[in-house]
């Protein structure tokens, strides 16, 4: 029996086209979308989901988070990056027990999905990745995501250092588990921290280890001036072209970041096919910088959004990075520096595309994985009505979603998270929080 789902009654923001909307419906047949379209009959017994007054697109893609910093949330604020790491976050994670990353890595991906966004790029910790995809699958979010890597680096706790050899077969035996599970929601991504904790061995071997298996490849690079400095320093090149010449470059490689990118790192990504993730809200609490958005994608980088980590944002709401993606640019640019179409594009097909799954989501076209997302247009920022992406990337939020479809699947109805107990969920991570603060001495 086909399975089918029917979302009706609202304007159809579809992303085939820069300004392309109409009155319409969605038809889901088997996770797929069959039609977008005016005037859509309901078959037989379809599902339905009521998008009158709404918003009906593309669920949203996130192409840099770290669900597992959840419970670190409002625990590192006034910190610039590395103090911020060294201090608060690594710390953090190296007292992280199972029960905890479970605990924290649902709440991230609860508040994920009841914000719109469908599929994200997410970085682990060094131990218990198995719970990250279990929650991921649970949950039903469609997730890339692979444990951290970090096998030196001052300051680094003991727990979070690990044998280059033993840190990269740990890597490939999650690989084999996850990838391509939960009827291929989950995929591996290849995840060595930054260069300033992963020797030239590591990073080699992560990308030999990526490339083998059709992996992504996913680090963080050129986020502020003192990390960038260090990299010259330690390796006698700019931060970008490092990784490039360690292999950590290509169409499968993800890069969140490139805040301080010196002249040639900008042609070099756009040469080689690497992918940026654009953080601005956390790049902007971390005191980190602006990245040249403009001049990325004016060379044709691909590039998506993403929130980051709780503890550097302090949400993983992608409309607050559309908000900043839409304005911030503009001090250095002019007032047209990114439409907002332009943004809402980074939100959906191009940030699927940085992350590898161009042409499967991002779209509401017939063929595509039925990944949308339903906002509700009558919150007093988003009125009168008009342009709809002016609308969504200017006056839009989390608490507007009404509805989320992850692969034909409803996983939020009515602002609610139906795939899990949302006060449960949020419960736990508040007992697993306070456990963690009282191991850290934190007050």
């Amino acid at each position: 029996m086909v399975n089918r789902l029917l979302v009706h009654g609202g304007t159809v923001v579809p992303m085939t086209a820069e300004g392309v909307s109409f009155a319409g419906g969605v038809l889901v047949e088997d996770g797929r979308i069959a039609a977008a379209e005016p005037d859509l009959a309901a078959p037989p017994g379809v599902e339905r989901l009521d998008a009158s007054g709404a918003l009906v697109l593309p669920g949203f893609v996130q192409a840099h988070v770290h669900v597992v910093q959840s419970l670190a949330r409002g625990r590192a604020d006034g910190l610039e990056l590395l103090p911020w790491l060294l201090e608060r976050i690594l710390p953090y994670e190296a007292t992280l027990g199972a029960a905890d990353v479970a605990a924290a890595a649902r709440l991230g991906i609860a508040e994920l999905l009841t914000g719109g966004t469908t599929a994200a790029l997410d970085m682990g910790t060094v131990h218990h990745q198995d719970e990250v995809f279990e929650a991921a699958a649970g949950l039903g979010i469609r997730l890339a995501s692979g444990k951290c890597h970090i096998d030196f680096g001052d300051g680094v706790p003991a727990p979070l250092l690990e044998d280059t050899a033993a840190s990269l077969a740990a890597a490939e035996a999650l690989g084999r588990r996850w990838h391509g599970g939960a009827d291929g929601r989950l995929r591996y991504a290849v995840a060595p921290r930054f260069a300033l904790t992963c020797s030239r061995e590591l990073l080699e071997g992560a990308a030999r280890l990526a490339r083998a298996n059709g992996w992504l490849l996913h680090t963080h690079a050129s986020e502020n001036r003192e990390e960038t400095r260090r990299v010259r320093e330690l390796f006698g090149k700019a931060n970008v072209a490092y990784l490039a010449e360690v292999g950590c470059a290509g169409a499968d490689t993800v890069l969140a970041h490139c805040v301080h990118l010196e002249d040639g790192e900008f042609d070099l990504l756009a040469r080689q096919g690497t992918a940026v993730a654009h953080c601005p809200g956390a790049n902007l609490k971390l005191a980190s910088g602006i990245a040249d958005l403009p001049r990325l994608l004016g060379l044709g980088v691909r590039v998506g959004l993403g929130a980051d980590g709780p503890p550097c944002n302090n949400r993983l709401s992608v409309f607050h990075e559309m908000a900043l993606a839409g304005t911030l640019h503009n001090l250095a640019h002019g007032p047209a520096a990114v439409s907002a179409w332009r943004v809402l594009e980074l939100a959906t097909w191009r940030g699927a595309e940085a992350i590898g799954l161009g042409g499967q989501v991002g779209r509401l076209a017939p063929g595509w994985r039925a990944d949308l997302v339903v906002v509700d247009a009558g919150a007093f920022a988003m009125t009168p009505a008009g342009d709809p992406a002016a609308m969504l990337v200017y006056g839009g939020g989390a608490a507007a979603v009404r509805h989320v479809v992850v692969d034909g699947r409803t996983v939020v109805r009515d602002g609610a998270l139906v795939t899990g107990d949302g006060p449960a969920i949020r419960g736990a991570a508040q007992a697993a929080g306070q456990r963690i603060a009282e191991r850290l001495g934190w007050t």
